[in-house]
């Protein structure tokens, strides 16, 4: 085996990691921010109900988990930038098939391909690189300013295009036809094409060639494999971010919570979660700052402590109960959590002493079972706030998520009290 010198493979400049903070928020945002910022004119447009909708992204979520594992030991052999740059021009040839309004069989194939494109190829080198840039003793920045930066992005695109949504929307929102509506979101779908190719060639001409930390071709992929399943370390991190990670995917929720339950108009409450997003850039780079002054496992406990309060509250309160106000506040909360947790977990790589040359295999097994939201929760959700409509199926919606956030808050505190004994073992991967 041989080993290259961090130093010189390292990719370096604030450059890098722009480019590398609006890429990783562009590959996605076709499959998840239309959705996301828009889902009451989608399920409208796209003549969905929040069930079907499930069972699209659902698609996505399987062909996602299995891309993760081969993808990982992948990326530990290949140039990120290459892989990053193909799955980039990728994921956005299938935003001029999305412009067309397709139904649920084509919808369920497009998503099927955005599992394959925006995984296999991409998520492990992004991980990756962006550990080799925070070094030893910045893990906790590189990964917030990663999560952060990719917040900003995601809040800036969605900025744009709720402007570009309501330019071709009347006046009086409420008046708004079909045609109008579909034409609207056509629009939006176009402007996050543009934005995901985009990303595509400036990780092209941005991005350093890098060889992979690993080069010899002699060990095969699944003794890397075969390593880090042996670890409890790693399945406790996986554990960590799928249950940080369905909180993420509960914030999906929120545009429609903000009109069923609150009253918001499509915009009001596109203009809502848009601006929440803010929050993730200053969330994830504090959290990340937090986790160089003290530790991954203790940051993590506290949000996820600190998330499951007000997921409880919200699970408890109405409208007609406690002032929309208050409960604006918590639900900006729970932004505030969800992002620093989001920001911050694969900081515990470098905490758990996981070997750079394991990197992509350790982030392949990770999400793997960390992203199975991606396959699980919108089907789920979806029945949850379907079988109950309105505010009861929203409280049963916040219960769920309050029950992730125990057990993601149970397998931090387990994680903390094990690292320590295991170090050494861990330092053999």
């Amino acid at each position: 085996m041989k080993i290259s010198n961090a130093n010189s493979e390292r990719p370096a400049g604030w450059l890098v990691i722009f480019c590398l903070v609006f890429a990783g928020e562009m590959i996605f945002s076709l499959p998840f921010h239309v959705a996301r910022f828009f889902r009451p004119a989608f399920l409208s447009v796209f003549d969905l109900t929040n069930t079907q909708l499930g069972d699209v992204l659902a698609v996505y979520g399987i062909m996602a988990m299995i891309s993760y594992f081969p993808g990982g030991p992948l990326a530990d052999r290949f140039s990120g930038r290459k892989l990053m740059t193909l799955s980039l021009g990728g994921t956005a040839l299938g935003g001029i098939y999305f412009t067309q309004i397709p139904g649920i069989p084509g919808l369920s194939i497009l998503f099927g391909y955005w599992g394959v494109t925006t995984i296999f190829l991409f998520w492990a080198a992004l991980i990756k690189t962006t550990r080799e840039w925070g070094g030893k003793l910045a893990q906790g920045k590189a990964f917030g300013l990663l999560d952060g930066g990719r917040g900003l992005m995601a809040a800036g695109a969605a900025t744009l295009a709720v402007m570009l949504f309501s330019t071709f929307m009347p006046e009086v929102h409420e008046n708004a036809g079909a045609a109008q509506r579909k034409e609207a979101l056509q629009m939006v779908i176009y402007l996050y094409t543009l934005l995901t190719f985009l990303a595509a060639v400036l990780v092209w001409f941005i991005i350093p060639g890098t060889k992979s930390v690993r080069t010899d071709s002699r060990i095969k992929i699944f003794t890397d494999m075969g390593k880090v399943l042996r670890n409890r370390l790693i399945w406790l991190q996986a554990v960590i971010v799928v249950t940080a990670y369905s909180g993420y995917k509960g914030l999906d929720y929120y545009s429609l919570y903000a009109t069923d339950i609150l009253g918001m108009n499509e915009v009001k409450a596109a203009w809502f979660v848009s601006n929440a997003a803010y929050i993730r850039a200053f969330a994830a780079i504090f959290a990340g700052f937090l986790v160089d002054r003290f530790s991954a496992t203790k940051v993590l406990a506290a949000a996820f402590l600190f998330l499951l309060l007000n997921y409880i509250m919200l699970g408890m309160t109405s409208p007609a109960s406690v002032a929309v106000n208050i409960i604006l506040i918590n639900l900006i909360f729970t932004f505030a959590a969800v992002y620093a947790l989001r920001g911050v977990y694969f900081a515990l790589l470098e905490e758990t002493h996981i070997r750079k040359v394991y990197t992509g295999a350790a982030v392949g097994l990770i999400s793997v079972i960390g992203y199975t939201p991606d396959a699980f929760f919108n089907s789920v959700a979806g029945r949850i706030l379907d079988a109950t409509p309105g505010l009861g199926g929203f409280h049963h919606f916040y219960l769920f998520l309050a029950g992730l956030g125990l057990a993601g808050l149970t397998a931090t505190l387990i994680l903390a009290k094990h690292k320590p004994q295991a170090e050494k073992t861990i330092k053999a991967l």
